[in-house]
């Protein structure tokens, strides 16, 4: 993860497509989330589309998104949302570093991560950062759109090497991301893999992997 976005024409294009999600999606973000208790990290919250969706266990979310934009929308959402809300700007980088609330106080119990794992540049690094925040136990949540096989692999591939990266926020569509959740220390359960379209439409993200992984 990086300091503050500024990326006006990713915040334009993203605010429309998360207006517009799919069922199938929205299904998806739901059921991520169904079940956790206690207080949340959530990671590239977007314009808070996840919000609406936490069950109320959860006693507080503290909600990351770097790109300005988004956060304002993002705040929005929270004022409207069944659980508390705190959204910031900041990175968990720059927290950690200055030892400011609310990342010096409890471990989380939860972190979520939802469609963000594509877009950071050294996934690993970040993910043994945000192990670091959980307590012993606690879970990764995470929907992210994976590395699929064949020749969307090659689609993918491609689309990586040319412009999805730059106008789609840096997203990388051809990751390995279970991996590399495995490699920093998490221990993946209830992972599977959806098609939230027909295999046949011509999209390097049609496949998403939807799975907890705890700290343990």
């Amino acid at each position: 993860m990086q300091d503050t976005v500024n990326n006006p024409f990713f915040a334009r294009l993203w605010t429309v497509m998360s207006a517009h999600e799919t069922d199938a999606i929205r299904l998806l973000r739901r059921e991520n989330l169904a079940g956790l208790t206690g207080r949340v990290l959530e990671v590239g919250a977007g314009t808070g589309t996840n919000f609406e969706f936490y069950p109320d266990t959860v006693t507080e979310v503290v909600a990351v998104e770097p790109e300005r934009r988004l956060a304002q929308l993002a705040q929005q959402a929270a004022a409207t949302a069944p659980v508390p809300v705190t959204v910031s700007t900041d990175t968990v980088e720059q927290y950690m570093a200055s030892g400011r609330e609310p990342f010096d106080s409890a471990p989380f119990d939860a972190v979520v991560c939802s469609l963000v794992l594509c877009s950071v540049s050294d996934p690993e690094s970040v993910l043994r950062e945000l192990h670091s925040l959980l307590r012993p136990g606690g879970e990764l949540r995470y929907l992210e759109h994976i590395a699929s096989s064949g020749a969307r692999a090659g689609l993918q591939k491609f689309a990586d090497a040319t412009v999805w990266p730059r106008m789609l926020g840096n997203c990388h569509t051809h990751r390995h991301t279970e991996q590399a959740i495995t490699n920093a220390g998490f221990a993946v359960s209830g992972a599977r893999r959806e098609w939230t379209m027909p295999r046949w439409v011509p999209l390097p993200v049609a496949e998403f992997a939807i799975g907890r992984a705890a700290k343990l």
